[in-house]
C-alpha cells in the first residue's frame, strides 16, 4: 500500500507561500488580459444571436414571397375565369343565366382586388423586413470587425504570456500537492474574498501584509515558530514570515 507523505506545518506554510506567489503571477497575467476574454465571448454570443435573427428574417421574407406568388397565381386564375364568363355573357339565353354570370364576374373581380390588396400589404411588409435585414447585416459587420480587433489584442497577449502562464500553472499544481485538501479549500476561499487575491501575506513592520493591522509581538513569535497555521484576526488572511514569501 502506497504511503501518503505527511507535511510539517512549516512545509505547508512554505507551500502556501509559494502557491500564493504563483497565483499572484497568474493574477497579473489575467489583469493584462483585462476584460478582453469576457468581451470576446460576449461579442461572439451577440454575433451568433444576430446571425439567428438574420436567418429568421430571411425565412420570413421567403414565406411572404411565397404568399405573394400564391396571390399572383390566384389573380391569374380569376382573370382567366373573368375572360371565360365575359365570353359566356355574349351567349346568354335568359335573365337567369345573365344574373348568374354577372354574379361570378363580380366575385372574381373582387377576388382580384382582394389579392392585389394582399400583395400590396405583403410588399410593404417585405420592404420593412428588408430594411431590418440590412440593419442586422450592418450590425453583424460592425460586431465582427470589433471582434477581430479584440481577438487580435487577446491573441497577442496570450502569445506573449502563454509559455509563462503554463509554467506558473505547473508550479501551482506542484505547490497545491503539498497542501492538504481542507487547507487548500480555505486558501481558495480566502483568495475569493479579496480583489487582489492575496490569501497568504507576510508580516511586514509588525503588521499584516494584507490589511496592515498591527500584529502583537506574542503573535509574531508564534508565526516564527511555524507550529500552527495563524490567520490575521482582522482580515482572516494566512500569515507567514517574510522570508517564506521570498523562498
Amino acid at each position: 500500500m502506497a504511503t501518503v507523505k505527511e507535511y510539517s506545518v512549516e512545509e505547508k506554510l512554505i507551500a502556501l507561500a509559494n502557491l500564493q506567489q504563483v497565483e499572484s503571477k497568474l493574477d497579473e497575467i489575467a489583469i493584462l488580459k483585462g476584460e478582453l476574454p469576457i468581451e470576446v465571448r460576449d461579442l461572439e454570443d451577440e454575433i451568433q444571436g444576430l446571425h439567428s435573427r438574420e436567418t429568421r428574417i430571411e425565412e420570413e421574407i421567403n414565406g411572404i414571397n411565397d404568399f405573394v406568388e400564391q396571390k399572383k397565381a390566384a389573380i391569374a386564375q380569376s382573370q382567366d375565369l373573368i375572360k371565360k364568363y365575359e365570353k359566356q355573357s355574349d351567349n346568354v339565353k335568359n335573365n337567369r343565366e345573365y344574373e348568374a354570370i354577372t354574379k361570378e364576374l363580380e366575385m372574381q373581380t373582387l377576388e382580384v382586388k382582394l389579392a392585389e390588396r394582399h400583395i400590396k400589404d405583403a410588399s410593404e411588409e417585405i420592404a420593412d423586413k428588408a430594411r431590418a435585414l440590412d440593419q442586422v447585416k450592418k450590425n453583424i459587420a460592425n460586431k465582427e470587425a470589433n471582434l477581430k480587433v479584440k481577438k487580435g489584442e487577446l491573441d497577442k497577449i496570450i502569445a506573449e504570456t502563454e509559455k509563462e502562464e503554463q509554467e506558473y500553472r505547473a508550479h501551482s499544481e506542484k505547490a497545491r500537492s503539498a497542501v492538504d485538501a481542507r487547507l487548500l479549500t480555505s486558501f481558495d476561499r480566502i483568495r475569493k474574498n479579496f480583489r487582489n487575491g492575496k490569501a497568504v501575506v507576510p508580516v511586514l513592520r509588525d503588521a499584516c501584509g494584507g490589511c496592515y493591522n498591527a500584529i502583537p509581538p506574542q503573535r509574531q513569535s508564534e508565526i516564527r515558530q511555524h507550529k500552527k497555521i495563524i490567520v490575521c484576526e482582522n482580515c482572516g488572511r494566512i500569515l507567514v514570515d517574510e522570508e517564506h514569501m521570498q523562498k
